[in-house]
């Protein structure tokens, strides 16, 4: 089975995709900076309220949406000294089906979504305690997870393993595709004529400077300069670049952290077949295997303070299979079909920057660090609600930029 969504066909994809050279001498009303799964679902969402939008990104797609699982996970990845960020995840899970049912009925594509629920099972003693610990915790936010039996656990996923020692059901965490998802946003951007250029920004405009950085402009930010030397001016600028956001502007605090996956084929091995997400801890260790629809299972989990080298590490690909084929043995079975890694946009408290940088004209969507897929319809509904209204819902005022500086004057909409 092909690996989906190649880099290689990242290109013959992109829409609107100009040569080197090409003069863009039109304004438009929004530059988004990043073309991954973030990026391209705020251009949607612009256009669709009417804005001209043109999407920078060299490689559409070929960040962290790339390596990413699609797990739509707000209540297991729920987690201690996180209850707000829990929270923001749940207002976005809540906007998935209607985001993918009404993206796959513009573009006629799949995205993948599905409401399978997550199981989260414990390897050993150590790791049930541990399972309970998060339980709790998820019992205290009123969150809808249970501890299921088991036989129970078994009878929902027959390919479970012999050994065992606890098991928590979350029915309300699901999945999408992202490479799917992509996929269909590209489409879409394209139908609604949104320019996608394949270069990347190299720097910023302001009235004050051709090119500058945020953190030294005087005056407000007015297009951005990619590495061909052409300008692209516009009304306001989205930065949603992951956690290269910093080089396009440097007072944005993203961090690479480094994650691998594995992709492996059960499309020919019936006897193997999972239905749900599943999460396991194995000996301390996280770990997640998610089934595809058409066969594919994604294996993950590993997550590394490193930069984005893109290169996968037999200490890696080894971590991730023992810890999966200690609770699915039939894994050993399965072909392997793609290894990828790349990095997550990590923030200074790992939620998510999204709204006013604090300069004039600049708008940031970045930080989402491992639930950028999860929270890609709420950040691009608050960033259209900016654009087109001149203000974020509150729903999202946790993710406000300015709690990383002294911005004031905050321009709310009132919390739902």
């Amino acid at each position: 089975m092909p690996a989906k969504g190649a880099p290689s066909e990242m290109e013959a994809r992109t829409p609107a995709a100009r040569p080197p050279g090409a003069t863009y001498r039109r304004a438009t009303d929004v530059v988004v900076i990043g073309c991954g799964i973030i990026g391209a679902s705020i251009a949607w969402r612009l256009a669709g309220r009417g804005l001209s939008v043109r999407c920078l990104d060299p490689e559409p797609g070929n960040g962290a949406t790339y390596a990413a699982a699609g797990m739509l996970a707000a209540v297991a990845e729920s987690t201690f000294g996180e209850r707000d960020l829990m929270r923001l995840n749940l207002k976005s899970a809540a906007l998935w089906p209607e985001f993918a049912a009404e993206l796959e009925a513009e573009t006629k594509r799949p995205t993948g979504f599905r409401k399978t629920g997550t199981l989260s099972v414990a390897f050993d003693a150590g790791d049930r305690q541990q399972l309970h610990r998060l339980l709790d915790l998820q019992r205290q936010w009123d969150l809808n997870a249970s501890e299921i039996s088991l036989s129970e656990a078994r009878r929902m996923e027959p390919s479970l393993g012999p050994r065992m020692a606890g098991a928590v059901w979350a029915p309300d965490d699901h999945e999408a595709d992202p490479r799917a998802v992509h996929a269909a946003l590209l489409a879409a951007l394209s139908a609604r004529d949104v320019e996608v250029v394949p270069r990347r920004a190299v720097a910023l405009l302001s009235e004050s400077s051709s090119a500058v950085s945020p953190a030294t402009a005087s005056g407000r930010v007015t297009g951005a300069r990619d590495e061909a030397g052409e300008t692209h001016h516009a009304g306001a600028v989205v930065v949603a670049a992951g956690w290269e956001s910093r080089i396009v502007a440097s007072s944005v605090p993203t961090r690479p952290v480094k994650g691998q996956v594995i992709r492996l084929d059960a499309r020919h091995e019936p006897a193997f077949r999972l239905r749900h997400v599943v999460r396991g801890i194995v000996q301390s260790r996280p770990v997640y295997v998610v089934p595809r629809e058409d066969g594919e299972i994604v294996v993950g989990a590993t997550s590394e303070e490193l930069p984005d080298d893109r290169q996968v590490t037999a200490g890696g690909l080894f971590a991730l299979l023992r810890d999966a084929r200690a609770l699915l043995p039939g894994l050993d079975e399965l072909p392997v079909v793609d290894t990828t890694a790349r990095a997550r946009p990590g923030s200074p408290d790992n939620a998510p920057l999204i709204g006013e940088s604090g300069t004039p004209g600049l708008l940031l969507a970045t930080g989402h660090y491992r639930n950028g897929i999860l929270l890609a319809p709420l950040t691009a509904a608050a960033i259209a609600s900016l654009c087109a209204d001149g203000r974020v819902p509150g729903s999202v005022a946790l993710a406000d930029p300015a709690r990383f500086n002294t911005v004031r004057d905050r321009r709310w909409l009132p919390v739902p």
